[in-house]
């Protein structure tokens, strides 16, 4: 099983959430065993496109 995460320079945050919305939109709400591990996929690769906070001292 693989854990690699695409480069966040090639898909913005929005757009793989997008992506992460159809996916259920398709699923009708209850994902298969394949779609789980894309649903994984791209929940990875949303959160190292989504930009960091940084909290004040």
């Amino acid at each position: 099983m693989s854990t690699t995460v695409e480069s966040s320079s090639e898909r913005s945050a929005d757009e793989v959430n997008e992506e992460i919305r159809a996916l259920w939109l398709r699923s009708g709400g209850t994902l298969s065993v394949e779609q789980r591990e894309e649903y994984r996929r791209l929940v990875l690769e949303w959160a190292a496109a989504a930009p960091q906070s940084v909290s004040a001292a």
